[in-house]
């Protein structure tokens, strides 16, 4: 299957999830109340912390292996498994000492619940990382959709019937179990079950290394919504956590389809020895092109979005809202160098990044939370420049581009980005940052951002309008 084609199937993938994910939302934000939200989010960056050990990088080290073996297919197998049974353990015996910490009972049962979830979830892990390494996505995004649709439905009914913030860790565990049963019932893979001890020194000789990065990158990302839900209130933490899942809706529809594919399309190039340099400022220019619209709608139309998507009770989630657009605009030339790094085997530079990206995260929310949602996403601008600074520091090392031929890049993803911008200024002059019109001001600043966006790509040459007439080209080309 061509990489376009893997990328078709893994926005497919992306892009249901993302619908139901946000209807889903819209629902759940007016059946649970902002402290309520904010129980369950602290309660999930906490146990991120433990997810973030839950199979030791396996996975990665089963995709990018370069002669991969059934040893070494049941080495990963054997990682996955008793690292989730053991964590299974764990988050239960913590359930009480954190809800005491906190001062929130229903911690306790939301924990309990995702205990469940931790045990079952190697059994889904493992032939998902098979697929990944396959690059069968088709089967991957059916798989997530359905697991998506079990999600949103168990989170709604049971919000729906007043069971409070353990709804949400209900719906993570049944759509863990539909993922299951999909995976059964549709795809069937033959895989190597049976564990072994051998090998397992190599999973985790590689997969530690790439553990330690993903945990500090849970750090980073935990860290606010933690230090908020202690030194201000569940509520703000709970508002920033509205903030921070609407900008993160990038992430959603973008970074999480290309980075699935780009790992292991990078560790095929690596294993051919091909050169990564024009691939990785490809990406780049695609990435920030679409990212760089996306945030500049959100940073000036956060308010309507906001109450469209959420409703009255989360109205001071929009000036937060506003400027991690910006934070998260700002960083995503560092989420753009992680996985072709992995990708090539570059653990070492991996961790070294990482390290410097939380450093500069963890200050900036320090200073940030003593004051609240407000100053703290104000602070993380600065961290994201230096992250994006260190990563691309970092991937020079590795990949071969010059400064200027980024900085082209990223003149080009400006010019994208501001006349897509264009439509959502008009709004605001016309009817002010706050407009009563939600819907109108909304379509108007949605349609015009496209037109303008297009409009710009096609005026400056950029790689999104290349591939929009190479896919019109291939289509609907005369026969």
């Amino acid at each position: 299957m061509s990489t376009r084609k893997t990328l078709a199937f893994s926005f497919l993938d992306r892009y249901s999830g993302l619908v139901i994910h946000t209807v889903s939302s819209m629902v759940i934000a007016r059946l649970l109340t902002p402290s309520e939200i904010g129980i369950y989010s602290v309660t999930m960056v906490l146990l991120g912390f433990i997810a973030t050990f839950r199979d030791l990088g396996a996975g990665q080290y089963l995709v990018q292996n370069k002669a991969l073996t059934e040893e070494k297919m049941r080495a990963t197998w054997s990682v996955q498994l008793g690292l989730g049974l053991f964590f299974a353990v764990l988050v239960l015996a913590a359930a009480l000492p954190v809800a005491r910490f906190y001062g929130e009972p229903q911690m306790v049962e939301i924990m309990l619940v995702l205990a469940l979830n931790f045990a079952i979830t190697p059994f889904l892990g493992y032939p998902y990382a098979w697929l990944i390494r396959e690059m069968r996505f088709g089967s991957i995004a059916s798989l997530r959709f359905l697991g998506a649709l079990a999600h949103a439905i168990t989170a709604v009914s049971l919000a729906w019937a007043g069971f409070g913030p353990v709804s949400l860790a209900w719906a993570n565990a049944l759509s863990t179990v539909a993922g299951l049963a999909a995976l059964w019932i549709f795809v069937r893979p033959d895989l190597c079950w049976r564990p072994i001890m051998r090998g397992i020194g190599d999973v985790v000789s590689f997969g530690g290394k790439l553990t330690a990065a993903s945990l500090m990158n849970t750090l980073a990302s935990g860290a606010p919504e933690l230090l908020l839900g202690k030194l201000q209130s569940m509520a703000a933490a709970g508002l920033f956590s509205r903030g921070q899942g609407l900008v993160t809706m990038f992430q959603r529809l973008v970074l999480d389809a290309v980075n699935a594919v780009a790992l292991p399309y990078f560790a095929r190039q690596s294993r051919e020895s091909r050169d990564l340099g024009v691939p990785f400022l490809i990406a780049m220019e695609l990435i920030t092109g679409l990212g760089w619209v996306f945030f500049s709608g959100i940073a000036l139309m956060a308010w309507p979005a906001i109450r469209i998507l959420y409703g009255t009770q989360w109205d001071a989630a929009v000036d937060p809202a506003r400027w991690l657009a910006v934070a998260c605009a700002v960083a995503i030339p560092a989420a753009i160098c992680s996985p072709p790094l992995i990708g090539i085997g570059a653990i070492n530079d991996v961790l070294k990044a990482t390290l410097l990206s939380m450093l500069a995260a963890l200050v900036a929310v320090a200073l940030g939370a003593m004051s609240g949602p407000l100053l703290l996403s104000q602070c993380l601008i600065v961290s994201g420049l230096l992250s994006s600074a260190f990563w691309l520091y970092v991937a020079r090392k590795h990949i071969t581009f010059t400064i200027g031929a980024i900085l082209r890049v990223w003149g080009k993803s400006l010019l994208v980005a501001l006349g897509a911008s264009a439509a959502s200024v008009a709004v605001i002059f016309h009817w002010g940052w706050r407009p009563d019109q939600l819907l109108l001001s909304a379509l108007f600043s949605g349609i015009g951002g496209v037109l303008g966006g297009l409009l710009a790509a096609w005026a400056c040459g950029h790689q999104l309008w290349l591939e929009i007439s190479r896919f019109y080209a291939a289509r609907f080309k005369p026969s």
